[in-house]
């Protein structure tokens, strides 16, 4: 009993009349009546009059209500509080006139209590230290790492950009390939189809030749045979003549495009190495680049940890 009243008296000195525990309860108070303010007026603009007024009266029956119970429970803990104090304070009187030795005992055990609560106020004064140089390096430790992500999210932009600025080149490289694969296909096809024209017309020059020819031995079997055997065979030999070189160009123009589709291809490949090679450098650039932030780094945190 002496020690929670040297305790209420110690707290009363320490905070005055009115405890942590009530300066708390008035200040969630205030704070509810303060948003319970601002919920009204936003009720107000919502609802009508009547539903404002209707809770206006709620909230202070409810409000009166609130307070009547908090001051009937301040008051029976206050009685209670006194009628203890009353009862401890009579019983410390008929414990220090019948034992005087106890007395000793007590000023013994209050005093333990002040060295407990020198320690106590000692290890929060130690806590709180702590907790704002704790504060202090999570916020360095957050900016180097927000500096860190900054950096990387730096380097990847700029991959993406080397990235797509190659493959744009890429693709007009390839787009230009394509246009002109299209164009010889095209003068391939157009080549084809004049000598198949050009050979059609001589195989109907033909065939209208030997149809004359075949009148003409009609008419004189015996006297023409030879002259026209002679004909047909020279005309023979020179459509298949004409065959053969139309053959033999054929060949040479198909030799020809793939020797420029050889061509174009080495090409491609050779701009293909050049473009690996030239990401290559780069990539080491970026390494080297990499290996630098790395080192300042190291030497920062080398002048941090001897600083700390």
């Amino acid at each position: 009993y002496l020690a929670r009243k040297f305790f209420f008296l110690w707290a009363r000195m320490t905070f005055g009349q009115v405890l942590p525990s009530k300066a708390r309860c008035f200040y969630d108070q205030k704070i509810l009546q303060k948003a319970f303010g601002e919920w009204k007026e936003q009720w107000t603009v919502c609802r009508e009059k009547r539903l404002s007024l209707r809770a206006d009266n709620h909230y202070r029956r409810l409000l009166l209500n609130l307070i009547f119970k908090a001051w009937r429970a301040y008051v029976c803990q206050q009685q209670g509080k006194r009628n203890k104090y009353y009862v401890a304070e009579s019983h410390a009187k008929r414990q220090t006139l019948l034992r005087t030795w106890q007395h000793w005992l007590l000023y013994v055990g209050v005093q333990r209590t002040k060295h407990g609560m020198q320690s106590v106020a000692l290890a929060f004064r130690e806590r709180s230290c702590l907790r704002i140089s704790w504060a202090v390096w999570r916020r360095q430790q957050y900016q180097k790492c927000s500096g860190r992500k900054m950096d990387i999210l730096a380097l990847q932009h700029w991959a993406q950009s080397l990235q797509f600025r190659a493959w744009l080149q890429w693709r007009e490289l390839y787009l230009y390939t394509q246009n002109e694969k299209q164009k010889d296909t095209r003068a391939v096809t157009h080549h084809q189809h004049w000598e198949l024209r050009r050979c059609v017309g001589a195989w109907l020059g033909y065939l209208n030749l030997h149809r004359v020819k075949k009148r003409q031995n009609e008419l004189a079997q015996e006297f023409h045979r030879s002259r026209a055997l002679r004909r047909c065979f020279s005309n023979w030999q020179l459509s298949w003549e004409c065959r053969r070189r139309a053959q033999a160009h054929q060949r040479d123009l198909e030799k020809q495009a793939a020797r420029i589709a050889l061509w174009r291809a080495f090409a491609h490949w050779k701009h293909y190495v050049v473009l690996c090679v030239e990401e290559a450098q780069q990539c080491e650039l970026a390494e080297k680049h990499y290996k630098c932030h790395l080192l300042v780094l190291q030497k920062y945190w080398n002048l941090w940890k001897s600083r700390l």
